[in-house]
């Protein structure tokens, strides 16, 4: 059955065979047939193409024609809005900065926009004219923005009253109502203490409102290429106001030979006005013209350091000519205390005064304030060592009569506790010249120099008395003196126990030695009148006159 079967399947493969032949015969002629149709498209739109190319072309040219015509229009707009700024901004330009200095400094701004615009297109006809005319209106404008820039340095550049400058003050420093010549470097109120942390209030030195529109106006000028206008209107507006705030503080420029010819009094006073006026002029008055100069121009390309510089240039040299007359005069011991607190004061405005004038333009002052710091410190110290020769020294004929304290030993021993009152005053100054030794064993040895100076003038002294007992009672008396007052004091921690106790010693020495001699000759006195004698004293025959008088 199977093989009977086989004949039928493959005629019927056949078959389909056949048919599928004829389909793809038919497939081939429909395919043929597009191919035919797709080649007689393609001529003709080739044919199409060639002839739309022309029509093309024309498009584009109508499309390029119309951006250049969008382009023109535009830049006519541009070119009209420019020409209708130029106569808004002529219009207040003419009518000057006063009414409006706000809007003449925008108007200013537009003049400029203007100038880059026909700068950067000058293939329009009329560039070459419209620059012109826009320069010439920023020519005039530049010279009214200068006047209006003096005028307004001249308004807001017074000098402060001192008053004024005292409310800015810390309490502890203001002078009573009244009273404006301070003394900012009273012994009595030790000037550093407790202003470490004391707040200074900058004065206002012009308007806070007025500063932006000093700074617009200082942009323009330099933008205008008038730098030195600028610099020479605000130099000479500020230097001046400066220089008359120092004048009615009382500030003067003094010399050498004035200071040399002052009474120690009147000297005294100055001084300590002057140590008051430093803090006032550093703390305040320049740290003020600092902080306005910095406003002013900033942003501005401009060289504030050296206006700056120059505008304070008199007014420092007026200051510290005063120190550095002070520091060169004729040395005397009562001098040593004012010259540490002009010393102190130096040093505490230190941090200030670099601030203040930083920058290569302002070293001179900086190292002018630092030459005076060293020579009140060198002076200080060789008024110091002035002081310990003259102890030794002194050769007054003041005799005490009855062996008590000598002035020379109670002036010595007031002036070193009152030295105690500046110890880091003198650590500092120690260390100006030598840092290689610790400070406080610096202190610790001038002070013992000094304190043994006294002891040998005290012993020679001492010899002018013909009586020997005197002698030893007045060494006693006063080094006693010396040393209750150094252990009530704090010379106590800096010359040590040892120099106490040593001291104590040589205290009961000398009164061991009184007492021998004291009574060796009420002894004498006695056996020399009682010798032979065979009854009492009373009828001895000696008189009591005479061993009153022995």
């Amino acid at each position: 059955m199977a093989v009977a079967a086989l004949p039928q399947t493959m005629d019927a493969l056949s078959r389909r065979a056949a048919m599928l032949r004829d389909s793809l015969r038919r497939s081939q002629g429909n395919t043929d047939g597009m191919v035919a149709i797709l080649g007689s498209f393609d001529h003709r739109l080739s044919a199409l193409e060639a002839a739309m190319r022309p029509t093309q072309v024309r498009t584009h040219a109508i499309r390029t024609a119309h951006e250049n015509i969008d382009r023109t229009i535009k830049a006519a707009d541009g070119i009209l809005s420019q020409f209708d700024l130029a106569r808004r901004a002529e219009a207040t330009i003419l009518r000057g900065p006063h009414e409006d200095l706000e809007s003449y400094l925008e108007a200013v701004d537009v003049l400029k926009g203007i100038v880059r615009f026909f700068s950067s297109n000058k293939n329009f006809k009329s560039s070459e004219v419209v620059l012109n005319h826009v320069n010439n209106l920023l020519a005039k404008s530049t010279l009214k923005i200068e006047e209006e820039f003096k005028q307004l340095m001249s308004t807001y550049s017074k000098p402060i009253e001192p008053d004024r400058l005292f409310d800015c003050l810390p309490k502890s420093l203001r002078p009573t109502k009244g009273d404006h010549e301070t003394d900012g470097g009273s012994r009595s109120d030790h000037p550093s203490k407790g202003l470490e942390t004391a707040i200074y209030r900058t004065p206002t030195l012009v308007p806070p409102r007025i500063l932006p529109l000093m700074n617009d106006i200082a942009q323009q000028l330099v933008q205008a290429g008038n730098q030195q206008s600028c610099y020479k209107i605000y130099r000479d507006s500020r230097a001046s106001a400066l220089e008359v705030s120092l004048r009615k503080l009382g500030v003067e420029k003094l010399s050498k030979d004035d200071v040399q010819k002052m009474q120690w009094e009147a000297l005294e006073a100055k001084i300590g006005n002057w140590i008051h006026f430093m803090r006032i002029a550093v703390k305040l008055l320049l740290a003020g013209e600092r902080k306005i100069c910095d406003q002013i121009f900033d942003g501005v390309n401009f060289n504030k350091g050296h206006c700056f510089a120059e505008l304070t240039a008199n007014s420092v040299i007026t200051l510290f000519s005063f120190g550095d007359a002070v520091a060169k005069s004729k040395r005397s011991p009562e001098k040593l205390f004012v010259l540490l607190d002009m010393y102190e004061v130096m040093r505490e405005l230190q941090p200030e005064i670099e601030e203040i004038f930083e920058g290569k333009p302002c070293t001179e002052m900086r190292e002018a304030a630092s030459s005076l710091t060293k020579r009140l410190a060198q002076t200080a110290q060789e008024t110091f060592a002035d002081f310990e020769e003259a102890v030794e020294k002194d050769a007054s004929k003041t005799i005490v009569q009855d062996g008590t304290v000598h002035p020379l030993t109670s002036y010595v021993i007031n002036y070193v506790k009152f030295l105690f009152d500046y110890q880091s005053t003198l650590k500092l100054l120690f260390q100006e010249f030598d840092n290689s030794t610790e400070a406080e064993s610096q202190l610790a040895a001038v002070t013992t120099r000094i304190m043994q100076a006294l002891q040998n003038n005290l012993d020679g002294k001492s010899k002018q008395y013909k009586d020997a007992a005197l002698t030893y009672l007045f060494l006693m008396n006063n080094i006693h003196y010396m040393v209750r007052s150094v252990r009530r004091s704090e010379a106590k921690d800096i010359l040590g126990d040892d120099w106490i106790q040593r001291h104590r010693r040589i205290v009961q020495q000398n009164a061991n030695q009184y007492k021998r001699v004291a009574w060796a000759k009420i002894l004498q006195t006695l056996s020399v009148q009682g010798a032979g004698s065979t009854g009492d004293l009373s009828s001895s025959g000696v008189s009591r006159a005479m061993i009153k008088e022995r």
